[in-house]
């Protein structure tokens, strides 16, 4: 959470120093260099810290502050801040997620997703997924959900139906499955070690 505020203080502090670069124009260029400068000014005070993406629109790769997902966003290779919205997709993803139907990351997680379906299957993580459905390759951290998948999970997982292929930590729900363990199933609480 400190991570969180530090970077909040942060994008508040640069957006000044944006506005001043957008004004400060080299007086020795010619008029066409001049609107050039500016124009590419107005993009990153534009871009950071605020986003708004709109369908598959724009496309940009890397993101930090706050991006609003209506209803959809995919195109952002690395999002850095907050993701609020319907249904978004990333590369990488750090910070907090907050997209109703979906979050998606593909290579690398840290912090907290919630939404109906978390995803980062592919991905290493660390941090929190809460949903309906939560999924995860590899990860250090909370899942809690009604079903919680993980592929190796250093932590503790909540829900009716838990499952995950090594488990370093306790889960708790109706079914709790650990793949590489010598108790594979085991009602109300397994633990894995």
């Amino acid at each position: 959470m400190k991570k969180l505020l530090t970077l909040a203080a942060v994008a508040a502090l640069s957006i000044n120093a944006f506005a001043q670069d957008a004004v400060t124009i080299n007086d020795s260029s010619d008029d066409g260099a001049r609107v050039a400068n500016a124009e590419a000014a107005k993009k990153q005070f534009v871009a950071w810290p605020a986003f708004f993406a709109i369908c598959e629109l724009p496309e940009t790769p890397d993101l930090i502050g706050v991006r609003l997902t209506i209803p959809w966003s995919t195109k952002q290779e690395s999002v850095t801040g907050f993701d609020l919205g319907l249904w978004a997709r990333t590369q990488y993803f750090e910070g907090f997620a907050f997209n109703i139907l979906r979050n998606d990351v593909k290579d690398q997680l840290t912090g907290v997703q919630v939404g109906l379906y978390n995803s980062a299957a592919q991905a290493d993580a660390l941090g929190l997924q809460v949903g309906l459905w939560n999924e995860v390759g590899t990860m250090n951290g909370l899942q809690v959900g009604v079903v919680n998948s993980a592929g190796a999970l250093s932590g503790f997982q909540a829900g009716l139906i838990n499952r995950a292929e090594e488990l370093y930590g306790f889960q708790i729900g109706v079914i709790n499955v650990i793949r590489d363990a010598e108790l594979r199933f085991c009602p109300l609480i397994n633990i894995g070690f």
